[in-house]
């Protein structure tokens, strides 16, 4: 029990239990239960991690077979260092609100649930597809049933864990999942492009960005950061401390997570990489102060001394490859002691700093789109993909010509805390500490040397082969919409996020002729440990509306209404969410437990209808960050596309991608479609009120 801190784990579980739970508790701190599902992972799918194209005729069936095989293996995780030091007190104003009273995520009623699903089905399947589903559910959710044993026995899981998801979602959703970090999981930020345009202000902007890191950093550890709050109600913070000295660790089958902050000799040091070389930078002095901006950036320069040419082996792409194969070269780098000691190093650091070459020069118009390519996967084997980690679940990314931001991996961070510490370091580096540099000896940062075996260059050139694929195959367009921002709905009395989603429902609709299944991201963290749930934006309401849009027939008053429809429809769906109460992570819940039972899949998850409802052709979300800056990552499904938006004041940031391989998406052409349906429904707004446009 005492291997790994576990006997910790067992005594946080018996306090929250009240000695009631000594069996599970047990059972927590032993070997995960494991239950065997099937996986269809490769369906469609290349070894990069692309995909062949998908036309219309091919879709419905591959969402039927999909369905039915999209399930991984599930493995309870429980990560070694996860549980915090015991006897940690809520001051008011000073600590984590993740030691605050937080309610539980609640186990919605099943009526509920079947219900909202039925209706969420309808402007997205025929009727008789519909009519067959209706059946399905009756029979799923009967007394006696498999629906209400399952969910019974959800409950009993709610009951006796802090967070019924939370260990489901992060396996299921992430550490299962086999399809490469690059593109298909990791999002990245775009921040405004800093003034400068060489090698010496890069590095300054660099040692003050790690300054105002380790700033917040020490906010984190002091239990000092302001709780965040959500419709007046506060939010769970145990992110935060996960973000920092974190790593994912890619194993042949499945990954597994380590967060050495919690250790009991936390890291002091980053990671830096330039040319492709890794370097282990310590960042506190002997008496546990950071370094001041001067210091780092001095150590910066060291860095550049030492990596003056580009290393032949970019060890780093070997991280952007499907997880199963990087999981076995990895077991392979693994086996010499150097390798093994470099690689410890890179993922226990506090975070990495790419110092990145720059790209080749394009058009202004083209210069966001060309960045979020960059911050997504290092531009290729051929540019800056060679100075990566994507493991590691925080990189910022500064270039030599000026652009800069961050990319980080899912498991351990989500978009709303890594804006919160992009605005603080943005904050920070406009206005740094100006501590006079100690006249203390630094050590030299230390060079981190690999043993390149052939065997492991066969690894990277494969690796190369397919990151490049991936490059090829990623289709992505930035633009800001500048006719207005988040302040035009708020004066029309419109929620922002909700207008800008019916805006997606009537720019998809313009180009394919109906909905798609649309799915907008939602923090849970008013719940205690909560994630994310979905918000479906495409309901009866939206399609009236888009259809109503371009009916010549059709007044502008009741397209005005139709639309107003649309947006309470939505706002709705979003207060349901925020209560625990949305349908997606419930009916996982239910597949799941199922599995985990070793029963079998009920055949609602089988049904057609379950296929095309969780076909996610527009996977969308929005990050309110204070800075300009816009968020980017790839789509859910081969024939789809990621949308993700910032809304500031008087415009909003907006990035959609795609794939080339798909012959019916394009990113531009969706742009354009976008841009148009704001201004038309800016148009109806104010035609309305009495204005013109």
């Amino acid at each position: 029990a005492e291997r790994h801190g576990k006997q910790t784990e067992v005594r946080r579980a018996l306090v929250n239990s009240k000695l009631l739970l000594f069996p599970y508790a047990l059972a927590a701190a032993g070997t995960a239960r494991t239950a065997h599902l099937f996986f269809f992972n490769s369906l469609f799918k290349t070894q990069a991690g692309s995909y062949i194209g998908v036309n219309a005729s091919q879709r419905r069936f591959f969402m039927m077979l999909t369905a039915s095989t999209r399930l991984l293996m599930v493995r309870v995780w429980r990560p070694a260092f996860f549980i915090k030091s015991p006897g940690v007190r809520c001051t008011p104003g000073r600590t984590f609100s993740a030691y605050c009273p937080l309610p539980q995520l609640p186990i919605p009623p099943l009526k509920h649930t079947l219900e909202r699903y039925l209706l969420a089905l309808q402007p997205l399947v025929t009727p008789e597809e519909l009519e067959q589903t209706r059946e399905i559910v009756r029979e799923f959710s009967r007394p006696h049933s498999i629906g209400s044993k399952l969910q019974d026995r959800l409950e009993r899981r709610s009951r006796r864990t802090e967070n019924w998801l939370m260990d489901w979602w992060l396996q299921n959703a992430y550490l299962e999942c086999r399809l490469p970090l690059a593109v298909h999981s990791n999002p990245a930020v775009v921040l405004p492009k800093q003034n400068y345009n060489d090698w010496k202000g890069q590095l300054r902007f660099a040692a003050k960005l790690i300054a105002g890191v380790l700033d917040f950093k020490s906010k984190v550890d002091r239990k000092t950061l302001p709780t965040e709050y959500i419709r007046g109600k506060p939010l769970c913070m145990d992110l935060y401390p996960r973000i920092l000295s974190s790593c994912r660790i890619p194993g042949p089958k499945h990954d597994t997570l380590i967060n050495y902050g919690f250790t009991r000799s936390p890291p002091t040091h980053v990671t830096v990489v330039r040319n492709f070389q890794f370097f282990h930078l310590d960042v506190y002095n002997s008496d546990g102060s950071p370094l001041t901006v001067d210091q780092i950036h001095m150590q910066l320069q060291r860095i550049r001394n030492l990596s003056w040419k580009t290393d032949k082996e970019p060890l780093g792409v070997l991280t952007s490859d499907h997880r199963n194969t990087w999981g076995q070269a990895y077991n392979t780098l693994m086996k010499d002691k150097l390798n093994r000691e470099s690689v410890r190093a890179i993922q226990k650091s506090i975070f990495t700093v790419c110092l990145d070459s720059p790209v080749l020069k394009i058009s202004e118009e083209k210069y966001t789109s060309r960045m979020a390519a960059q911050m997504l996967h290092g531009g290729g084997s051929y540019s800056n993909s060679g100075n990566r980690w994507f493991d590691k679940t925080l990189q910022f990314i500064v270039g030599e010509d000026g652009s800069c931001g961050v990319i980080y991996e899912q498991s351990s961070a989500e978009g709303p805390p890594i804006a919160t510490i992009l605005d603080h370091v943005l904050d920070y580096c406009k206005d740094p500490d100006t501590v006079r540099a100690p006249m203390i000896p630094l050590p030299l940062p230390k060079k981190l040397y690999f043993y390149i075996t052939p065997e492991i260059k066969r690894d990277i050139e494969h690796a190369k082969q397919n990151l490049d694929i991936l490059v090829n195959d990623l289709d992505i367009s930035c633009f800001t919409y500048r006719n207005f921002g988040k302040n035009f709905p708020k004066l029309h009395g419109i929620s922002p996020d909700s207008f800008v989603q019916m805006a997606l429902q009537l720019a998809y609709f313009r180009m394919y002729k109906e909905l798609c299944a649309t799915c907008e991201s939602v923090s849970m963290r008013n719940f205690h440990l909560g994630r994310t749930d979905v918000i479906r934006s495409s309901s009866t309401e939206s399609l009236e509306f888009v259809i109503s849009m371009d009916d010549p027939e059709k007044e502008v008053n009741q397209k005005r209404a139709a639309l107003g429809k649309a947006v309470d429809c939505h706002s709705a769906y979003t207060d349901m969410a925020l209560k625990g109460l949305a349908i997606d992570r419930h009916l996982l819940g239910l597949k799941l437990q199922a599995i985990e039972e070793g029963l079998s899949v009920p055949e609602i998850f089988m049904d057609t209808s379950f296929a095309v409802a969780t076909h996610w052709r527009l996977s969308t979300g929005q990050v309110a960050a204070r800075a300009d800056c816009v968020m980017c990552f790839g789509p859910m499904v081969p024939d789809g596309y990621g949308v993700w938006y910032n809304p500031l004041e008087d415009h909003i940031n907006f990035t959609v991608s795609a794939f080339n391989c798909c012959e019916e998406t394009n990113a531009e052409s969706f742009s354009k479609s976008l841009e148009i349906a704001l201004s038309d429904m800016q148009n109806l707004i104010l035609q309305t009120s009495g204005q013109a446009a």
